[in-house]
């Protein structure tokens, strides 16, 4: 089952204890931020803080991702860290980085995926360069992805602490 539109905004208003998601790729090319990815590209900064309504959930729920990242990075990481992880993670967002630069990936069969309370999981499908397909809601047993969760956080670090290195 293909996700979007209300169906697909329901998940974050319906979830009970947890939103988590797990982001492989170095670049996400989303219509929404194309304007403001193309102002930083030709040198605008955005000096924030901002609230809307993400930064207002991730206030009151439990809400987090691991990014993994390898060095240098991307354009795009960059825009990601400066336009929202330093303005969501302060907010309550529990943001990490797993840095695979300098080691193995230990999670290298993992695709990007959003889970819902340890028993929904969304499957996020991307072409090569970042440009979303679509969401795809998991049919199966979601203890592989539980799995992966529990790697990414124990081999990550906050992005705080990430960014201050």
């Amino acid at each position: 089952m293909f996700l979007d539109g209300d169906v697909w905004a329901a998940k974050f208003r319906d979830f009970r204890s947890e939103a988590w998601r797990l982001e492989t790729l170095p670049q996400y090319l989303m219509p929404q931020e194309a304007e403001e990815f193309a102002a930083f590209k030709d040198g605008a900064r955005f000096s924030g803080p901002y609230e809307d309504s993400w930064t207002q959930m991730v206030r009151t729920r439990n809400v987090g991702r691991v990014h993994i990242v390898s060095r240098p990075l991307s354009e795009y990481l960059r825009f990601e860290f400066e336009r929202y992880y330093r303005h969501q993670a302060p907010s309550g967002e529990d943001i990490r980085i797993l840095d695979i630069t300098e080691r193995e990936n230990p999670l290298p069969a993992a695709q990007d995926f959003w889970m819902f309370d340890h028993s929904t999981i969304v499957l996020m499908h991307y072409h090569r360069d970042g440009k979303q397909i679509g969401r795809e809601l998991y049919e199966g047993d979601p203890a592989p992805f539980i799995e992966y969760q529990r790697i990414a956080k124990a081999e990550s670090v906050p992005f705080l602490e990430y960014v201050r290195e």
